[in-house]
């Protein structure tokens, strides 16, 4: 059993892994703004990422870092994720703890030597500077301290809480291209994308590395 702390734990991402691990008997602790309840068995904190010194504390005896935020401010004022990275990979290097990143489709390459998914026409505009702003966190992990030991879990390309799907149990792993079905359709669900995640924390198959699930 490891201990976890999961920042984002109320939210679509977060509350799934966050239930994925505690269903395996892992200790968790959900950091979310308001401290709210999240799955049954979550220990909930309230606090900040932006708050180094808070970040540096919750984590302190963790052997697992999670980040399931969106990557651009949700708030007026707010900076967007990525500026609260240095403290988190600080913190995670005084731990020793390996950190585990929610991330976007957006970077995902259409096809072997072809363009980001977010630089194609298809692409919504809407979701553009999410996409962009967590691809600059894959970049940042990249070249990151090698000490640091990261891994980066890309979803399919609709998922989200309004497509939330399945527990199936059953789905693929790839790399830095996006994974699609015999129809052309990229899904996967928050149940069994946390189940990819969690078995990543276990297993450790992936180290320094961006992966990807669908179906």
């Amino acid at each position: 059993m490891a201990k976890v702390v999961v920042f984002g734990s109320t939210g679509y991402a977060g509350s799934n892994i966050a239930a994925e691990l505690t269903h395996r008997g892992h200790e968790v602790v959900g950091v979310s703004r308001s401290g709210g309840e999240t799955a049954e068995g979550v220990a909930s904190v309230a606090g900040s990422i932006f708050d180094e010194a808070f970040v540096r504390e919750v984590t302190a005896d963790a052997q697992h870092i999670v980040v399931a935020l969106p990557a651009t401010a949700r708030q007026e004022g707010e900076p967007n994720l990525i500026v609260a990275l240095p403290a988190v990979v600080s913190a995670a290097l005084s731990a020793g703890a390996r950190l585990g990143v929610v991330g976007g489709a957006g970077s995902l390459a259409v096809a072997e030597g072809g363009p980001r998914l977010v630089d194609t026409d298809e692409f919504p505009a809407a979701f553009v500077p999410e996409a962009r702003a967590h691809g600059e966190i894959l970049d940042a992990l990249r070249g990151s301290d090698t000490a640091l030991d990261w891994f980066y879990l890309s979803p399919a390309a609709t998922f989200g809480s309004w497509n939330p799907g399945q527990r199936t149990g059953t789905f693929r792993l790839g790399g830095d291209v996006l994974l699609t079905d015999a129809e052309g359709t990229s899904a996967i669900s928050g149940a069994d994308y946390a189940i990819a995640f969690v078995d990543e924390i276990e297993q450790h198959a992936h180290p320094r590395a961006r992966f990807s699930v669908a179906y």
